[in-house]
């Protein structure tokens, strides 16, 4: 499930933008935040879009690259399997427009 939601956010299209570089780990201890897909874009801290290329990485502004080794990331992110594991919430939204934090007391963790 979780390789599937992995390979379908990597496949978005997207626009160009700023971002963050972000690396998803096998391991949750591996992991600088633990993140958790939710189904609907109200119950998400972060709303998230994939930009295509590293050079737009950039700001802590919910826009994010994933980059091929933990070496190149700003942040290690672990996808966990419930909410209630989660230091952040995510839902991945279709435009750079829609992208965003909704809870900005949450930020910290990624800078």
């Amino acid at each position: 499930m979780k390789t599937i939601l992995f390979l379908l956010f990597l496949t978005c299209f997207s626009l160009f933008s700023k971002a963050q570089k972000v690396f998803s780990v096998d391991y949750e201890s591996q992991a600088d935040v633990k993140v958790f897909v939710v189904e609907y874009a109200s119950q998400a801290d972060l709303k998230v879009f994939k930009v295509d290329y590293s050079s737009q990485a950039g700001k802590n502004d919910g826009a994010w690259f994933f980059v091929d080794y933990a070496s190149q990331s700003d942040k290690k992110i672990f996808f966990v399997e419930y909410a209630s594991q989660a230091d952040v919430k995510v839902f991945f939204v279709d435009y750079k427009s829609q992208c965003g934090w909704t809870a900005s007391s949450k930020k910290y963790l990624f800078y």
